[in-house]
């Protein structure tokens, strides 16, 4: 392409002359000749572009979706006689991408065009995914605004029927740390030396296939059947704990927990380059602390970061809870002395009960605290990341 190019640019045209080095060559024709050059490096300039220079208005495809839509909608309010927004909405941004189709084909030019339409759908797509989330934030901030207050983020649902009582999901907060808590101090550990022996210790190796395969099996497993291992497991191992507690609840996180644990740091540990091992070892440094000193020093942020979004990931279950740790309406400090209550299960227990409040109120807390995580995690990868310069 480039060649042909430079030849249209060096050729000159028919009846045009172009001077020679040693001065022969009339001045006209070097003229004519830097002339014929210029126009044709323009139109090559010209024939590159998509479309040329012409563009659709800024604001365009914005008000032409307002427009298709406003039409589409009068045509089913006034036309059909139909009130579905829903469906006038649908039409007509299916109508909207018919109209910028040709619109942008004819005045921008093929490719211009085919790109304008790539990137309202792109958009588009990005805006379904982002309306049901403000939404949904909207809906729990909305509703649970009313119950927001000291004595609700403080107090239990003990004695909640007797007159003046003010209940609250204190006791549910404490049980929800408590409980992820002890889930993080066993998963996070055995989830990054898992991690850790998949990855530097048995590379391909078939112990280590099979490991692999069995994370991948405990990544898919429901939540509900590790409820039911966590319960079965801590009664008989430890058959004084109770029929319920907080220690089996925190089981059943754990084997939700340690798999996307265990994938996160697999992930993180591969990224580091070989080179920084083999330098190491060049050096007679031992495999054990090439890991400690090197390996898991660069991969750091991500295995930190990714730790903290599995712990925000398995702190919202329920159905395991339901099963392990109970909902009773106190207090309880102790994992292996009696049920615990989480929020989660607060929610649910609400719902139960028909006390909509307050169920909001346990769902716009449990919100905040994912959030947290969530920007702890950003900071931590922001913060360790290796620097550059």
């Amino acid at each position: 392409m480039a060649t042909n190019i430079n030849e249209k640019i060096s050729a000159p045209r028919n009846g045009e002359g172009v001077g020679s080095g040693n001065g022969t060559g009339n001045g006209n024709g070097t003229g004519n000749g830097i002339g014929a050059e210029t126009a044709v490096k323009e139109r090559v300039q010209v024939d590159l572009t998509a479309g040329g220079n012409k563009k659709l208005p800024k604001g365009f495809t914005f008000g032409a979706l307002i427009v298709c839509w406003l039409l589409t909608y009068g045509l089913f309010r006034f036309g059909f006689k139909a009130e579905s927004a829903v469906g006038a909405l649908v039409v007509g941004y299916l109508i909207f991408l018919v109209v910028m189709r040709f619109v942008s084909h004819g005045v921008e030019g093929r490719r211009a065009g085919k790109d304008r339409m790539a990137g309202i759908i792109i958009t588009s797509a990005f805006v379904i995914a982002v309306v049901p989330l403000i939404s949904l934030l909207w809906a729990v901030v909305q509703n649970a605004v009313p119950v927001l207050n000291y004595s609700f983020l403080n107090n239990s649902m003990v004695g909640m029927s007797e007159a003046g009582s003010r209940p609250g999901l204190g006791h549910a907060i404490v049980g929800t740390l408590t409980i992820t808590g002890t889930t993080a101090i066993i998963a996070i550990p055995l989830g990054i030396m898992t991690a850790i022996y998949l990855v530097e210790y048995y590379r391909g190796g078939w112990f280590g296939k099979i490991v692999t395969f069995l994370v991948d099996i405990m990544t898919g497993i429901p939540s509900i059947v590790a409820g039911l291992f966590a319960a079965a497991f801590v009664g008989m191992v430890a058959p004084w704990t109770g029929h319920r507690n907080g220690l089996m609840g925190a089981i059943a996180l754990v084997v939700l927990m340690t798999p996307i644990v265990v994938r996160n740091t697999e992930e993180m540990l591969r990224i580091v380059p070989d080179e920084l091992r083999e330098a190491s070892y060049a050096l007679g440094v031992t495999k054990s602390r090439t890991i400690i000193k090197v390996v898991l020093r660069t991969a750091l942020p991500g295995i930190v970061s990714g730790c903290v979004i599995a712990l925000a990931r398995v702190i919202g279950e329920s159905a395991p809870l339901m099963i392990t740790a109970s909902s009773p309406d106190g207090f309880n400090y102790s994992l292996i002395n009696g049920p615990v209550m989480t929020l989660p299960v607060f929610v649910y227990s609400m719902f139960q009960r028909g006390m909509m409040d307050y169920a909001w109120g346990g769902a716009f807390v449990l919100v905040i605290i994912v959030l947290i995580l969530n920007l702890i995690a950003r900071f931590i990868a922001k913060v360790f990341a290796p620097k550059t310069h």
